[in-house]
Order: C-alpha cells, then sequence, then structure tokens
C-alpha cells in the first residue's frame, strides 16, 4: 500500500472513530411550528417540535412569542415555559393562544429568550444554536 493510500486510509479510520467532522460543529436545537389547530373558547393550539441535537438536555427554556394577525399586525406577546428539553430527543409541546382563531395568524415571531439553561449550568445566549421553521401556514421567525 502506497504511503498516501496508508494516509487517506488513516484519516478516514480517525474520522468514523471521532464521528467525523459534523460532531466538531455546535449541534442545533429546532423548533418547528408543526401545526395549528382550533381549540375550544375560541383558542388556537400551536404544535411545536424541539428537535435538540445541541448535547445537552436544557432545564430551563423560555420563550416569548409574538403573534403576528393576517395583517402583519402583532395581536399579543405569549409567554411559554417548554422546559424541560432533554438531549437527542424530538420533544411535543402544545401551546393554547388564547381568543385568537388559527386562520387570523400569519406568523409567530421568537422574539425574546428569557431563559435557556443547559442542566448543571449557567444560562447561556441560545439564539446561535436555533434554527426555526414551520409545516403550517403561519411562519416561525426570530
Amino acid at each position: 500500500m502506497g504511503r498516501i493510500n496508508f494516509l487517506a486510509l488513516a484519516a478516514t479510520a480517525a474520522m468514523l472513530l471521532t464521528g467525523g467532522p459534523a460532531l466538531a460543529e455546535p449541534g442545533k436545537l429546532t423548533i418547528e411550528l408543526n401545526k395549528l389547530e382550533d381549540a375550544d373558547a375560541g383558542a388556537c393550539r400551536a404544535f411545536f417540535l424541539f428537535r435538540n441535537q445541541t448535547g445537552m438536555t436544557f432545564e430551563g427554556f423560555k420563550m416569548s412569542l409574538a403573534v403576528l394577525d393576517a395583517n402583519g399586525i402583532i395581536d399579543r406577546i405569549l409567554a411559554i415555559d417548554a422546559a424541560p428539553l432533554p438531549v437527542a430527543r424530538t420533544t411535543l409541546k402544545l401551546f393554547d393562544i388564547p381568543e385568537t382563531s388559527c386562520s387570523n395568524i400569519s406568523e409567530i415571531l421568537l422574539h425574546e429568550l428569557s431563559s435557556c439553561r443547559p442542566q448543571n449550568a449557567d444560562e447561556m445566549d441560545c439564539f446561535p444554536i436555533l434554527e426555526l421553521t414551520s409545516k403550517s401556514a403561519a411562519a416561525l421567525v426570530k
């Protein structure tokens, strides 16, 4: 075996043993607005999926969401506590948006994280590790 082939094989083996270069980058915490569904008493129920690939469990995760109506005007602001968010898991969280029809929501803005605390650690800035998506007609943005 030539020297170049041996070095390529050694580099490939090292990547396989260490999990490859993708593990060197910080993992993402994906928040997906999966669906909106009209609920009792005129509320809209929001179904969120949290996919935690950060390597950390979050024991604190509080969001402030601005709900924009069909005209793009802020209708209300909600404080949501989504903790705990276990590591390497997808977690479903349901939240009711009171006195709001789902068809009147054009966008939900994550404008503040009042708490993002990994287990056994200090608060951190989670905005850089967040990825937001939506499968509903309403957008989820930051």
